[in-house]
This record gives structure tokens, C-alpha cells and sequence, in this order.
């Protein structure tokens, strides 16, 4: 079989069309294969797929790839933290499904010159997560690489059909929640950076550089936690299950609540409209951006890893939670045509269709 890539292959960059360009071309490509298992629910477009192999049972799954120089730096991050980070992310994706997880499959490929010592750190890491939202780490696979450490983590879980919820179920008058706080991730990545050019300019004048970064950060300890340690919120799955609840959309802030909204209302064909004074912003987080001379709410709106729900949830079931003061709402679904906008503290509405998170190809 000839292709003839290198001749009729047009030259367009990743970039031209950015991550979820990519995803969409990539879905299309695949659409064909998913009638080859008709069990197969949901593919790709949610935060994870959905699978049936039984009339009481769903299985969920999800993938996440860390990549060194992308998604952390090692100069950074402790190992034991991005172990534990590896496996929250994933729990994450299967917490915006409602659902439970239960187990995992991980891949690394690292260079063979790395210590042993730091891959045991790494999988001390992932173990201690694992066992904190009672999971199995079930195998993998391992490889060597040439251009850094690549962890990538596969997990299953298990909801109810009755309790499965995905991106698509929002309605007009539903209210808009989001759990804990956003922009807290932000904010800890901004400190290890500017910590981090502080060592490599030392470094690079031949001055001496023997402060221990965490030690020297520990009055900001909430905020780096958040980037180093974000925890998925099981606790809320937990909560809906014990009430009974199901949203009717969640997806989990992984890009920034402006993007992970918009997810939702493009896949449930809505609209949205959040007002600033609702967004719960920490004071740390705060306080880190007044230094840094940066905008918190536009951390909250764009940045991402802060690994909180996001979700939709009809007026009347929310009376069933609002005793969850981990829960705030933020604001309501619109009709589609309504658009997605925020209302500032000025009282000004601002369209976030051209705000957009993390880009992993952005130019």
C-alpha cells in the first residue's frame, strides 16, 4: 500500500488549528471504528468514554499523558508530587463522568540515564494517591526516551447507568456550580517560575544558590499544593451518590473555567451566563497575583490544573446540596443563542468565546 504521504500531504502546522482542532479531526477520523463495538456508549468529546457491558454497569474510561518540559519540570517538582499528580488528573476525568474509579494502567518512558531512586520516588507517589482514592494499579508498560520523562496514566471506573453523567445534559435554567476554588494552580505555578528563574540566574553568574525552594515558599503553601498536589474531588462524587444526586453536565477544570464551559454548552447546545463576585478566588490566590502584578480572575477564566467540577444541575435538585459549602454557584445556563458571556464586578458582559484555557498547540 502506497500513500504518497511526502507528495500529497499539504503542509499546515498543529498550531494553525490548535489542540481541539486537532481532537475534532482526529474524531472524525475515528467516527468509522466505534460501530465495531456497539457497546461503546461515547467515545471521544467527554472526559472520558463510556462503555456498557451490562444492562446495571458502566464502565468509564479516560488517558492523560504528563510530558517533562510540557506539563512539569523537574528542577520543580518533587517526584513523589507529580506520581500523586499523575494519578489525581485521571481520577479527575473519571470524577466529571460521576462515576467511581477503580483501577489504573501506567506507562512511563524515561531516560536511562535517570537514577533508579527516582522512578521508586515517582511510583511511591502514584501508590500513595492510588491508596488515598482506593484503586489498584493494575500494570503498564515502560520504555526508555530521549527527550525526558513521559508519564502516561490509563484509568477505569464504574458508575450506574441511573448516575452517569456527561457534558451534554445541561438545560436553559440550569444553575452553573463549581467546587472548592479556581486559580489556586495558577498562582503556584507562577512562584515555582519565578523561583525557579532566580536558581537558573544564579547558576548562570556563578553565585552560589543553596535555598530549599519549598522551605523558601512555605508562607504560599496553599497555592503550590494546588499546583503540585491538586486533589480530584471524590469527595463530591461521594456526596452526590450518598444524596442520590446526578448533575445534569459536569466536566472537570482542566483548561480553565472559561474553556471547560464552553465544552458543555457546545456539546449540549446551550448557553451561559457566570457573574465575576460568584467565582470563589482564595484570598492566597489573591494575595499571589496583587505581587505578581496579575489578574486572579483571569487565571481562574484561563489557566487550568486547578481539577475542580464543573457542573449543571437543575434548581430544584440543587435544594437537595446547598448544605455543601464546598459547592458555590456561579451563575445559570442560557439558551444557545444567548452566547456565553460573564457579567464583571463593573456590571459589564464580556463574551468568553474568544477566551480561551490551555492550548497544548497554540501558536
Amino acid at each position: 500500500m502506497n500513500f504518497n504521504l511526502r507528495k500529497k500531504m499539504p503542509y499546515k502546522a498543529i498550531s494553525g488549528i490548535g489542540e481541539f482542532g486537532l481532537i475534532d479531526r482526529i474524531a472524525a477520523l475515528v467516527q468509522p471504528t466505534l460501530s465495531a463495538v456497539p457497546k461503546l456508549l461515547t467515545g471521544i468529546g467527554d472526559d472520558c468514554a463510556v462503555f456498557q457491558p451490562s444492562a446495571e454497569l458502566l464502565q468509564v474510561a479516560t488517558t492523560d499523558m504528563l510530558a517533562e518540559q510540557v506539563h512539569f519540570d523537574l528542577l520543580t517538582t518533587p517526584l513523589k508530587h507529580l506520581g500523586s499528580k499523575a494519578i489525581s488528573v485521571n481520577v479527575s476525568d473519571i470524577c466529571a463522568m460521576n462515576a467511581t474509579p477503580r483501577y489504573a494502567l501506567i506507562a512511563v518512558a524515561v531516560p536511562a540515564s535517570f537514577p533508579i531512586t527516582m522512578i521508586e520516588e515517582l511510583y511511591i507517589g502514584m501508590s500513595h494517591a492510588a491508596k488515598e482514592y482506593e484503586i489498584a494499579i493494575a500494570g503498564g508498560d515502560t520504555s526508555s526516551s530521549q527527550s525526558g520523562l513521559v508519564i502516561s496514566v490509563t484509568m477505569i471506573g464504574e458508575v450506574s447507568p441511573e448516575q452517569i453523567t456527561r457534558r451534554s445534559g445541561a438545560k436553559p435554567g440550569d444553575l452553573l456550580c463549581v467546587t472548592g476554588s479556581l486559580g489556586g494552580a495558577a498562582a503556584g505555578l507562577k512562584l515555582l517560575t519565578r523561583e525557579k528563574e532566580i536558581m537558573l540566574n544564579h547558576l548562570e553568574n556563578n553565585e552560589p544558590y543553596s535555598k530549599n525552594v519549598m522551605a523558601e515558599l512555605k508562607e504560599y503553601s496553599e497555592v503550590i499544593q494546588q499546583q503540585l498536589l491538586p486533589l480530584a474531588r471524590i469527595d463530591i462524587v461521594r456526596f452526590f451518590h450518598s444524596r442520590n444526586i446526578r448533575p445534569s453536565s459536569m466536566i472537570d477544570i482542566s483548561d480553565g473555567l472559561s474553556s471547560d464551559l464552553q465544552h458543555i454548552c457546545q456539546q449540549s447546545k446551550t448557553g451561559a451566563l457566570i457573574r465575576e463576585r460568584s467565582i470563589p478566588i482564595s484570598s492566597s490566590t489573591r494575595r499571589v497575583a496583587d505581587e505578581m502584578q496579575d489578574d486572579a480572575l483571569t487565571w481562574a477564566l484561563t489557566s487550568g490544573e486547578d481539577y475542580q467540577l464543573l457542573f449543571t444541575i437543575s434548581k430544584e435538585e440543587y435544594q437537595r446540596i446547598t448544605d455543601n459549602k464546598k459547592i458555590s454557584v456561579i451563575g445559570e445556563i442560557t439558551d444557545q443563542e444567548a452566547g456565553v458571556h460573564l457579567v464583571d464586578i463593573y456590571g459589564m458582559n464580556i463574551d468568553l468565546a474568544s477566551i480561551r484555557g490551555f492550548d497544548h498547540f497554540s501558536a
